[in-house]
């Protein structure tokens, strides 16, 4: 009986020192390896976020600059209400460039997505300053596709933006009913000059 729980306590005294460390090891390498492959996949996915999203579209682009005229809501072609309607929504309606050079000119690159039901009409986009422009793949956005924004800012533009922070943006105007003036921006920290 003695031996039997001298057995049992080296068994018990084996399974804690050897066997238990080696599963939780297997486990939390698991667990890292998994954590790798979503992050992974996350970020491949080349049409982010909703997987209706198939293609970016390419047909009649537009290149943005500041404009100064005033909204007009009767220049947007809204969808008769009760039916299929558009939704426009991005990859990031933020993005920071951090600290740039007075003379630095920096772009950065945004998926706008159409996740409705109707074609997403852009009648009309504009910067907010003439610092920036930004160039859009395609004015119609069909459903469950995306056209690319490329922003372009120009930290050179205002020689006294330099030592301060400034913040500019994208304004599109569009059809989609909850958000027709929909809206990207971005900001820089402009370096001083030595």
């Amino acid at each position: 009986m003695e031996q039997n729980k001298e057995e049992f306590g080296e068994k018990k005294w084996f399974f804690r020192q050897q066997i238990f460390p080696m599963i939780l090891m297997f486990v939390g390498i698991s667990l890292v390896i998994f954590g790798a492959f979503l992050i992974i996949s996350s970020m491949s996915s080349g049409v982010a976020k909703n997987s209706k999203i198939s293609e970016i579209v390419t047909d009649q682009p537009v290149h943005i600059i500041h404009e100064m005229e005033p909204f007009d809501p009767n220049s947007i072609p809204y969808l008769p209400q009760g039916g299929p309607q558009p939704h426009i929504y991005a990859s990031e309606s933020f993005y920071n460039f951090g600290k740039v050079n007075a003379s630095e000119i920096v772009q950065h690159e945004f998926v706008i997505y159409n996740d409705g039901e109707a074609p997403l009409t852009i009648s009309r986009a504009y910067t907010t300053c003439g610092c920036t422009t930004a160039d859009l793949s395609a004015t119609i956005i069909p459903p469950g596709k995306a056209a690319r924004l490329t922003l372009v800012f120009d930290a050179g533009f205002h020689k006294e933006a330099a030592g301060t922070t400034v913040r500019r943006g994208v304004v599109i105007e569009n059809n989609d009913p909850n958000n027709s003036q929909f809206e990207i921006w971005t900001q820089a920290s402009v370096r001083a000059e030595n």
